[in-house]
């Protein structure tokens, strides 16, 4: 089910009357596809104005309670645009577009990604670029499965072939998510992917980095080892490590034409995010995973995104709203 942009979420405190540029994020959103916001400060401009950033709520932890975690993070999506909301609207930040919820009715996980899938799709066919808020890691099917309808209608339109751009899928994660059980949860979604890559004769290119090794049984390194996982353990994403990491990330980065981002936000350490399903005991600093987010969004690569497995009835302080609004920042 679509739930409408509703701008109630979008609020905070208003510096006018002081000098210079005092807006903020909340007075730059405009409903997706339609006429804009109508709140002081904010601005106009076509839904389909060429790289736009457009964020998509995905209301779902169904998969998360088939995989036997925690769930609340099905009501992420309207916590994660408060947290934004109120941040400083700086340099050329013109517009932010927010499309609405999909929520997943009724335990019917497939229909809710295959109706956020549609939604992602058509954001990317207005020039717009998805980040969508979620939500159990289940979303990451969604978003790709809407990437990969765009590619495809685009392809189909201009009679080329889909298979001849390399798309990077590069996950922020302890875990792998590739578990093979079915019917699908929030830890099947990239051997989703991988069997999709599979069908359709592309490479399976993915790459995770925060990867717990008490946080993946043994089976799990071996299925990612034979699809060709490449991956960082948290304990090589630590800060003295980053340089070489940023370096190695470059490369792989300089190899792709297409990238879809996800991050679960589990890959902090507890203390930055103790709202998740399953608190990191180690994790990766947010300083690390800033750096590299902040290279894939100058790559200038970056199709869609997603962030992944908020559960605000767990957090403590809002931390972890924090940390994710300001991951998703420096993707706008």
């Amino acid at each position: 089910m679509r739930v409408p942009f509703d701008d109630k979420v979008w609020t905070g405190r208003s510096d006018d009357g002081e000098p210079g540029d005092t807006r903020r994020i909340f007075n730059q959103v405009v409903p997706f596809g339609g006429a804009p916001a109508h709140k002081e400060g904010s601005h106009g401009a076509p839904h389909s104005a060429s790289g736009v950033p457009v964020i998509i709520g995905f209301g779902s932890d169904e998969g998360v309670r088939r995989n036997q975690g925690r769930t609340g993070a099905a009501h992420a999506p309207k916590e994660l645009r408060r947290a934004l909301a109120g941040l400083p609207a700086k340099m050329s930040m013109a517009t932010l577009a927010d499309a609405g919820d999909v929520v997943c009715d009724d335990s019917d996980l497939e229909g809710a990604q295959t109706e956020l899938a549609s939604v992602v799709s058509d954001v990317l066919a207005s020039g717009g670029r998805p980040l969508v808020f979620g939500g159990g890691h289940e979303v990451a099917w969604g978003t790709y499965s809407g990437l990969r309808l765009h590619q495809d209608r685009a392809a189909s339109a201009a009679a080329t072939s889909v298979a001849a751009r390399k798309l990077l899928i590069i996950n922020f994660d302890a875990h792998f998510d590739l578990r093979q059980k079915r019917p699908a949860n929030s830890g099947t979604p990239f051997d989703q992917i991988a069997n999709d890559c599979a069908e359709r004769g592309v490479s399976f290119n993915y790459a995770c980095f925060g990867i717990s090794d008490l946080g993946n049984t043994a089976s799990l390194f071996a299925h990612a080892e034979a699809l060709g996982v490449r991956y960082v353990l948290d304990i090589d994403m630590q800060e003295p490590q980053l340089p070489r990491r940023l370096d190695d990330f470059q490369q792989l980065l300089d190899s792709a034409d297409d990238v879809y981002l996800t991050i679960d936000l589990d890959v902090l350490p507890a203390a930055t995010a103790p709202g998740v399903s399953a608190p990191a005991a180690l994790g990766v600093p947010l300083s690390v995973v800033e750096a590299m987010v902040q290279r894939v969004r100058a790559s200038g690569k970056l199709r869609a995104a997603d962030i992944a497995e908020y559960n605000p009835s767990l957090d403590q302080d809002k931390r972890t709203a924090r940390a994710a609004a300001r991951l998703a920042y420096r993707l706008l």
